[in-house]
């Protein structure tokens, strides 16, 4: 971001820094709905009651269920689940949009639920920006003046606004098209107007509440490349929230995959992939293709066992050779037409082998 941004600076939130690893924590967080959540939390932690016991005793509402989390910076982590599964209710949390019931939250150490009011609204202003599905754009401003807000609210001088606006508009592919309104734009230039008010006050973390799902899949796509190109150079750390799973493979360096307010499992799309904590999560990547998502490191066999088995290498220079991290698309393409094993090499050693065997077992989800 600009020279004119970083001027901006942080204020100081004036709570305790408790010292943080990651730059977001949630520790054992609950969040129940009820007039008698106090008394509902109490049983359940007591009886181990489930969601539906909890809403037929006290007529109340399990949204998070005891939901711990760590989330590094510039990880993009994906919180995904069914409609209802509390993974909304969960992102509110981080910028106290939603007190939780029990536990704690954690923001480069500062434990969010100790703010009082002018720096929690310094954290939410500085620290933390969000992008909804529903943008919420101002409709009586431009587009320059809509990504401006936030910058506006902090009181910053209207010369730098307008500058960090133009860069950042710049910056999402909307060049030229400050003077606009919003309902002179599409539904991707809409989304691309919310993405950059979130950014220009560059925050540290952003919070994306299915930013993409009301999009054609063509307009929907393109946005997702960009959004990842733009963090690899903004380097943001992203919480991310969707119902598609496929979007969070996508998207994310790790899933969290949520039901009736549990975190399910979580893992990188490999692990999630190739390792289902059980039926539920099984269900969901029963139609995913393992091909862009398995890695020669989890299919390879230890050369040592190739050779114990009977399998005998043939010469280096006969066989197709690969990376740990090659996926299987690339596996399978260097194995056609060739009868040899693929050889996996790290620091100029073979370190397994991968036969067209390996590759069915995990094309098939048996590695």
């Amino acid at each position: 971001m600009s020279a004119a941004i970083e001027s901006l600076g942080s204020e100081n939130l004036g709570a305790e820094n408790l010292g943080a690893e990651n730059l977001v924590v949630t520790r054992n967080v609950w969040k129940i709905f009820g007039a008698r959540a106090d008394e509902a939390m109490a049983a359940a932690l007591q009886e181990n009651l489930s969601k539906a016991e909890i809403l037929d005793r006290f007529e109340a509402v399990v949204g998070v269920r005891d939901v711990s989390i760590s989330v590094a910076e510039s990880e993009i982590f994906c919180i995904m689940g069914l409609s209802g599964s509390g993974k909304s209710t969960l992102v509110r949390h981080i910028n106290r949009l939603i007190e939780p019931t029990s536990g704690q939250i954690l923001v480069n150490g500062t434990d969010v639920g100790s703010l009082e009011l002018e720096a929690l609204r310094a954290l939410r202003a500085d620290r933390i920006g969000m992008v909804f599905q529903n943008m919420a754009l101002l409709p009586h401003r431009t587009v320059r003046d809509n990504v401006a807000f936030a910058l506006e609210l902090r009181n910053v001088d209207a010369f730098t606004r307008t500058k960090v606006a133009d860069e950042t508009i710049e910056l999402v592919g909307l060049e030229g098209y400050g003077d606009r309104m919003p309902s002179e734009l599409s539904g991707g230039m809409q989304q691309r107007v919310g993405l950059a008010r979130a950014m220009a006050a560059d925050p540290e973390i952003l919070l994306m509440d299915e930013p993409f799902s009301a999009l054609d899949p063509l307009i929907r796509r393109g946005l997702q490349d960009e959004f990842l190109e733009l963090s690899k150079t903004m380097k943001k750390t992203t919480l991310f929230i969707t119902h598609d799973l496929d979007e969070a493979i996508r998207m994310g360096s790790r899933i969290a995959i949520m039901k009736d307010g549990q975190i399910v499992q979580t893992g990188t799309p490999e692990m999630i992939v190739t390792q289902p904590a059980d039926g539920y999560v099984a269900d969901f990547v029963a139609g995913i293709s393992k091909l862009k998502l398995v890695y020669a490191h989890t299919v390879m066999q230890p050369v040592q066992k190739f050779a114990d088995d009977g399998g005998g290498l043939p010469p280096l220079e006969q066989c197709p050779t690969a990376g740990p991290q090659d996926d299987l698309d690339r596996l399978v393409g260097l194995a056609v037409d060739q009868n040899n094993p693929i050889v996996i090499m790290s620091d100029a050693k073979p370190v397994g082998i991968v036969t067209k065997d390996d590759l069915l077992r995990g094309i098939q989800g048996e590695a």
